[in-house]
């Protein structure tokens, strides 16, 4: 079972210190929930995994891993069908000994489109809120974080990022835990928090960005990127039983009325600082992801509409800050 001993002993000391008031019990009550039927086999994954340490180790371009001396053919193909047993791989992509895995979406485009404007992340205290695979917690680290924490409750994901890890030598600078955001107690602990893919999920997404500000420390940053819809600050989609094929799909407000829901919620300085459609470049079937995606949700007719006749997804970018 994965062990997050190693986490506790890294916050023990710091500003996350009383988060281990209630965290080991939670995930000891995770370790004894009813698991995915797969998780045997990814854990076992883990555990062939080698461990391996990088001396060529690139986190700020990608997520890339290499050696001087080649691991050699044989090693590789052992890497990559170890990889393949934790399929689908969704947010990425990483390129590990030369196994590149090329996830369904490009998440380093979401990185390049959000990165110019945040604060920097040197010496941060980081949360990433439905992290998946861990991908842009390697990005945070790559810009200088000192510890980069994701939540995410999907154990597939947890597994992905602990073989990402496992190849990465074991870096302690980043952690997932198996936990949603409801889980959390109000820490005030965290310099920044990434919110990214997620408020569109949530049933109450005002409730969503309380949860995200009593994250944070005072005059912290929240990033927050979701889906909108054009409009003014009265315009929020709310889609019947699903929006682009996805069932859990609540409310998509337009970027003026997300950002009075950030004012309502006490946050300052609010801004949209990056508005564009998604693509199917952006996010797409791939080797490593090999079921539906975006193509298969938008109408064939018109691609500026999903099935359901709803506008086609559109992404924003909104930076606001904690008094």
């Amino acid at each position: 079972m994965i062990d997050f001993g190693d986490f506790y002993q890294l916050i023990a000391k710091g500003p996350l210190s009383h988060w281990l008031n209630t965290l080991p019990a939670q995930l000891s009550a995770w370790q004894q929930e009813s698991l995915h039927g797969k998780f045997r086999l990814w854990f076992n994954t883990l555990d062939h995994l080698p461990a391996l340490t990088p001396d060529r180790l690139d986190l700020t371009h990608g997520v890339t891993a290499a050696m001087t001396q080649d691991i050699g053919a044989g090693q590789r193909a052992g890497i990559e069908q170890l990889l393949r047993n934790l399929m689908p791989w969704r947010k990425g992509p990483f390129s590990l000994y030369g196994v590149n895995i090329d996830t369904e979406w490009r998440s380093d485009w979401k990185w390049q489109r959000v990165a110019p404007h945040i604060s920097p992340l040197q010496g941060r205290t980081i949360l990433d809120v439905g992290c998946g695979s861990g991908y842009h917690l390697w990005r945070m680290v790559g810009e200088g974080a000192q510890l980069a924490v994701g939540i995410d409750p999907m154990q597939l994901f947890l597994c992905q990022f602990e073989a990402v890890r496992k190849l990465l030598g074991g870096d302690q600078r980043a952690h997932v835990l198996p936990l949603g955001i409801e889980q959390l107690p109000d820490l005030a602990a965290f310099d920044s928090v990434f919110s990214m893919g997620v408020l569109y999920h949530r049933r109450s997404p005002l409730d969503h960005l309380w949860q995200l500000k009593n994250q944070l420390v005072p005059d912290g940053e929240l990033i927050l990127e979701t889906l909108v819809v054009d409009g003014d600050e009265h315009q929020v989609l709310v889609p019947g039983e699903r929006y682009a094929q996805m069932r859990n799909v609540y409310f998509i407000p337009s970027p003026a009325a997300l950002t009075r829901w950030l004012e309502k919620c006490g946050f300052v300085d609010i801004r949209v600082v990056d508005l564009c459609p998604t693509r199917c470049e952006e996010q797409r079937r791939t080797d490593w992801m090999r079921s539906e995606s975006l193509a298969d949700f938008l109408d064939p007719d018109d691609p500026g509409k999903t099935r359901e006749g709803y506008p086609a997804p559109q992404r924003a970018v909104l930076i606001a800050r904690k008094p």
